[in-house]
């Protein structure tokens, strides 16, 4: 398998949440569209910065029913104590076997500590199709809040049939 790209649809993950819950992506997206956000770690300070920027969105992304899910190789436990450090309510997923990593081609290869994830976010159709793609190995590539709000718009437009109201 390759990192997927836009137009296809993204593999539907199976792993374990930040409580140890196996989750699929598909029953996270719930359908809705879907921020889907590839991690190094808490221990990033470039990831920190973002994920609190994440966070900033959580409370339009509920209303506007469009979701946020963010994978690391992280164990839950460490997964669950980020998350309420950051106040965040998305769901965190926990690739800490790296059993996504490889098979999606998304491993950061200058890390040769932590094996971490390429930070990646994608932005997703309800039926996990890629709107676009955002290489983040340097801080500028990532997709920045405003980008994410417009693709949730257009990725809405596209799938709810009253959008433009009844």
């Amino acid at each position: 398998m390759t990192t997927p790209q836009r137009g296809e649809r993204f593999p539907d993950l199976d792993l374990p949440d930040h409580t140890g819950r196996a989750r699929t992506l598909s029953e996270l997206a719930a359908g809705d569209p879907v921020v889907l956000a590839f991690s190094r770690g808490w221990w990033c300070p470039k990831e920190q910065r973002y994920l609190r920027e994440l966070t900033r969105l959580q409370d339009e992304f509920e209303v506007a029913y469009t979701r946020i899910v963010v994978v690391s190789v992280d164990e839950p436990a460490v997964q669950s104590a980020f998350r309420a450090g950051l106040g965040a309510r998305f769901t965190f997923l926990s690739d800490a076997e790296r059993r996504w990593l490889g098979r999606l081609e998304l491993g950061e290869t200058t890390d040769t500590t932590h094996h971490p994830y390429l930070p990646t976010t994608f932005t997703l159709h309800p039926d996990l199709r890629i709107h676009a793609v955002y290489h983040g190995y340097w801080y500028w590539g990532r997709a920045t809040m405003q980008e994410l709000r417009l693709n949730m718009r257009t990725i809405s437009r596209a799938v709810r049939d009253d959008f433009e109201g009844p």
